[in-house]
């Protein structure tokens, strides 16, 4: 099988802050690491072509410190890592670089299956699988907690619902989106991390995978953020005196003063 995981480089920290004046994540002083949803996602990719053969290739959209987590990736099992990157990708939204992604994936000809995680960490959206697998118009399946066969042209795949899991059947090439259920990464290995360090990772930019420029970065991005701010929590209390009959008029006074009643 020739499978592709879409990996992220996110800020390895929940606490994350903005910078008001471009409303982007302030990353400095941060560690970044891949995406934790993402590691399930090359766990997997690396446990299909054990069992299948074939080749697995991590690719991911950023600067050039994102080099780091392909070389992670490779560290773990991945064949070969190739990194998206150009000032032209700047600024996108999720479907911007969806299509970014997507133009990556054609370029390596024939793939049978593409493996993201379910979400990332800093978006948070959940956006990008979806829309990977609209822009390649391959079949998708969202929160799969494991893939139970893979025969010639299809695959029986599990996935996550509220109220339990439904077994779904589905051709090949697809998209799929993992989540933590499907399995336990594992650690590098000492094979991996010396292989990691030597081998070479291509960058990509527009001209490599031929794309148009006015599709990808902030001019091919529908969606825009204007302002990200944290909203200003004003907590103010009273204490009421008197006997408890007292104490339950004044209350329902200033409900009735705020338009609560």
């Amino acid at each position: 099988m020739n499978i592709v995981v879409c990996l992220k480089q996110v800020p390895g920290t929940t606490q994350v802050k903005i910078d008001p004046e471009t409303n982007t994540l302030i990353r400095q002083g941060i560690e970044n690491i891949i995406n934790p949803f993402d590691n399930y996602a090359i766990e997997e990719g690396v446990r299909l072509r054990e069992r299948f053969g074939g080749k697995v290739t991590a690719i991911s959209m950023g600067p050039s410190q994102a080099e780091t987590a392909l070389r992670e990736a490779i560290s773990l099992g991945v064949d070969e890592g190739i990194l998206l990157s150009d000032p032209a990708f700047a600024g996108a939204d999720t479907w911007a670089t969806s299509y970014t992604l997507s133009a990556a994936i054609r370029k390596l000809g024939q793939i049978d299956l593409v493996i993201c995680g379910r979400q990332t960490l800093d978006g948070d959206t959940g956006h990008v699988g979806p829309q990977l697998a609209e822009i390649l118009d391959f079949p998708f399946v969202a929160y799969v907690s494991s893939i139970e066969e893979v025969v010639d042209g299809g695959m029986c795949v599990r996935r996550m619902i509220e109220d339990g899991y439904e077994v779904i059947e589905s051709p090949l090439p697809a998209v799929l989106t993992v989540v933590k259920e499907i399995n336990t990464p594992r650690l590098p290995s000492l094979r991996g991390i010396a292989r990691s360090k030597s081998v070479v990772i291509p960058v990509w930019g527009v001209e490599e995978i031929d794309i148009d420029p006015d599709k990808v970065g902030l001019s091919g991005s529908y969606t825009q953020v204007v302002k990200i701010f944290t909203p200003q929590r004003v907590c103010q209390g009273e204490i009421f005196q008197g006997d408890l009959e007292n104490q339950v008029d004044c209350l329902i006074g200033r409900l009735k003063d705020n338009g609560f009643v």
